[in-house]
């Protein structure tokens, strides 16, 4: 899947998709997609119908420019998100707290995809079991926190159309 086959990049100012991210900060890119690729399986926040958080297991893909969350289909994230698109996705911190390359964290709004031709360029790359729900990402946030030198707690943030802010707390 391209980046042309999928929506390349949200119209909204304040939303980027994933590749809009990658130009932008590279190397905090791949630090991010590394802490995903680390462990399958991760922690996606959605909305209730109440207000109050739900959290959830969820496996996640970066194809194409994009951050994709695929879902058994009726299941109550993917309505929580039909309902709310706003999501935060919590990379899998690992064994231990150890947490190399950091806690990674990103916020967003998730578009579910009915393109026939969009899904089944997923559906090649992922073969996931079907039916599915699938959104498309469009992120608001992208936050990794890590230790430096034993001595400083450092975040990073990032948001569209914004320069990456970094503070360091000791």
């Amino acid at each position: 899947m391209t980046p042309s086959t999928a929506a390349t990049s949200s119209t909204a100012a304040s939303t980027a998709n994933w590749a809009d991210f990658t130009t932008a900060e590279p190397a905090l890119a791949a630090t991010v997609e590394a802490r995903f690729g680390a462990y399958t399986h991760h922690t996606l926040a959605t909305l209730r119908k109440d207000g109050s958080p739900r959290t959830t297991g969820l496996e996640v893909r970066f194809l194409g420019g994009e951050l994709w969350l695929g879902m058994m289909p009726g299941s109550v994230k993917a309505l929580d998100l039909r309902r709310d698109p706003r999501f935060a996705l919590q990379a899998n911190p690992g064994d231990g707290t150890g947490m190399g390359g950091g806690d990674v964290r990103i916020g967003g709004r998730a578009v579910e995809v009915e393109d026939p031709e969009v899904r089944a360029g997923y559906v090649k790359e992922v073969e996931p079991p079907e039916p599915f729900h699938l959104f498309r990402t469009e992120l608001t946030e992208v936050v990794r926190t890590y230790v430096e030198d034993d001595a400083y707690l450092v975040v990073q943030v990032w948001q569209p159309g914004k320069s990456l802010r970094t503070v360091k707390r000791t």
